[in-house]
């Protein structure tokens, strides 16, 4: 089970093919591309401008985390293309 949902366009992709952001259990830390042994809540986004714009408008992101986002979360997420 490889298939992951991706929060901007909710179009079904192969895990490597999307961003992975963690909420690191239980401090809520924001992990981007984190590594398997993170535990806590991740979201996913594929790689393009549009589904990381998306995923921050109405919050999509901080539902799926159920954590707040920082600010700078979304330059990061920009910079990671």
């Amino acid at each position: 089970m490889t298939d992951r949902k991706c929060v901007g366009c909710g179009i079904i992709k192969d895990r490597k093919d999307l961003i992975k952001i963690t909420a690191q259990h239980p401090l809520k830390n924001i992990v981007i591309n984190g590594g398997a042994k993170i535990f806590g809540r991740s979201a996913y986004l594929c790689y393009n401008n549009t589904c990381i714009e998306n995923a921050f408008k109405k919050d999509r992101l901080k539902k799926v985390l159920k954590a707040p986002i920082p600010e700078e979360l979304k330059g990061n997420l920009l910079n990671e293309l």
